[in-house]
């Protein structure tokens, strides 16, 4: 089996143990990893590791990786002590722990900036990069599993390169990446990608191969994170974003086949898509960063001709279907480098329809995406920025209330200001669509309040914009110190109602 895998006769002897790959990494390093939202991220080498802290070692490193990874990386790592600062995006929750209470720096980041920092030096010298790979070829390219990510740049950047060889990955995934590196400026060109499914690049990364010292053999799947129902509300959602589009190609806006959607991560994002399963378009394409369980329904369903992302992120049972059925959709998925997926230039280019979730929206089209109350970090903004900014036209959908009622998700003001109103076209909850494009901050108001707010808050955010509007400003009025009063409020009472 190893013959197909590690195809370069000098790399053989490379073959290690995790524990003896583990003791490459010393205290104080930079260590960037694969691994996307979590997907193609390594296993064995962090558990090896964390096993070394345990036992007493001291060894604490900055942890870059494309996004979110499993728990054999966050999850042990950080229980281990070991993570002391992480970029760019996490969900674990021992990982979240450490950064709410402190004990890991974190910066949250847009994830098309993250490669291009690395290679500006911005995070200085990478020292090791443990990526996992289906094979490596005959001149020392690496092939990737189910995730790009930022693998590239790290290969390109670290001192010492760790591959884990995943044989629980199926062979069938050879040739469906495109690796495309830009150049750093001044000599960077245009990225060549006109349309989603447009190939530019190789289907293997580059490695020098004297930086690889470790190759450890692995067979552990990805532990990938369920999704959950597509519930009532999710379905509401699903259907104003479809009657909103069909109305947008009837105005001439949008082609029949709509332009490339982009999805966010999680399960109002992928009943979102769901729903374009049995909606009346066709032929469409897909430009976005993860690929979950609804996109595979849209191949299958003939409805994608085209998916190009960084990672499959599918639920347990999306994960069987697509080992089970990987032939067919090798032959409409491109998996990209994160820089590439989630690049501004070619989101702006092709014209990308983004689709994003949010914790809260105020009034005036604000979306907080991240910190729970305004400073608990949740997860981290994600990709989400990269495309919102440069969509033909942006989405921000969530339901109207969380905690059984007792938060309102549309407030007077953000606690927390992930994306601008200056970027947000279109607010969706179950309750309804607010089409912002064209509207001043008080008719942004009255929309979302009217179009988005659930029927219980409706009187309370009225109440509120009435008596802002009293006073001598007009243009986007706020009663401050009320307006936070809306979480302190839940944050004293367990509740946003007035009781």
């Amino acid at each position: 089996m190893l013959e197909n895998r590690i195809r370069r006769e000098d790399l053989k002897g490379k073959v290690v143990s995790a524990e003896e790959a583990a003791m490459l990494i010393k205290d104080g390093m930079t260590v960037a990893t694969s691994g996307f939202t979590p997907s193609g991220y390594p296993k064995a080498v962090p558990l090896a590791l964390a096993k070394r802290a345990e036992a007493g070692d001291k060894v604490g490193i900055t942890l870059l990786t494309g996004a979110s990874v499993g728990d054999e990386l966050d999850g042990a790592l950080s229980r281990a002590g070991v993570i002391k600062r992480r970029f760019p995006y996490q969900t674990h929750n021992d990982t979240r722990n450490g950064i709410n209470a402190g004990s890991i720096a974190y910066q949250d980041m847009h994830l098309s900036h993250l490669p291009q920092y690395m290679s500006y030096g911005f995070f200085g010298k990478i020292d090791v990069a443990i990526v996992e790979a289906l094979a490596i070829t005959e001149d020392g390219g690496i092939i990737p599993t189910t995730s790009v990510g930022i693998s590239p740049t790290a290969l390109k950047l670290a001192d010492k390169v760790i591959i884990e060889i995943n044989t629980s990955q199926p062979m069938q995934l050879e040739g469906m990446h495109d690796i495309y590196i830009p150049e750093n400026p001044p000599f960077r060109k245009p990225i060549p990608i006109e349309h989603s499914g447009h190939r530019v690049g190789t289907t293997y990364m580059p490695c020098d191969p004297s930086k690889i010292a470790a190759i450890v053999v692995t067979d552990m799947p990805d532990k990938v994170r369920p999704l959950g129902p597509i519930d009532e509300d999710s379905k509401a959602i699903s259907n104003h974003i479809i009657e909103f589009l069909e109305h947008e190609v009837k105005m001439g806006r949008l082609p029949k086949n709509l332009l490339p959607l982009q999805s966010g991560v999680g399960s109002v994002a992928n009943a979102v898509l769901g729903g374009l399963v049995t909606g009346p378009f066709t032929d469409l394409t897909c430009y976005t960063e993860v690929i979950q369980d609804s996109m595979l329904d849209l191949i299958d369903a003939g409805k994608v001709t085209v998916a190009s992302g960084t990672a499959i992120t599918p639920s347990s049972e999306g994960q069987v279907k697509l080992y089970q059925n990987i032939d067919k959709y090798a032959k409409h998925i491109l998996l990209r480098p994160q820089e590439i997926s989630n690049n501004p230039e070619v989101a702006r280019r092709i014209g990308v329809l983004s689709m994003n979730t949010a914790i809260e929206i105020d009034m005036y089209g604000h979306v907080n995406s991240t910190n729970i109350m305004g400073s608990r970090m949740m997860n981290g903004l994600g990709g989400s920025g990269d495309y919102t900014r440069n969509a033909y036209i942006s989405f921000y959908t969530t339901v109207s209330v969380a905690k059984d009622g007792d938060i309102s998700s549309i407030v007077p003001m953000v606690s927390h200001v992930d994306h601008t109103e200056h970027d947000v076209m279109v607010v969706v909850t179950e309750q309804g669509l607010a089409d912002l494009r064209g509207t001043s901050p008080t008719e942004r108001a009255r929309l979302i309040i009217d179009k988005c707010a659930h029927p219980d808050y409706r009187p309370m955010l009225n109440d509120y914009f009435e008596r802002a509007m009293s006073g001598k400003l007009k243009h986007e009025p706020h009663l401050i110190g009320e307006a936070l009063s809306w979480h302190q409020r839940f944050l004293d009472t367990g509740s946003m109602k007035v009781k």
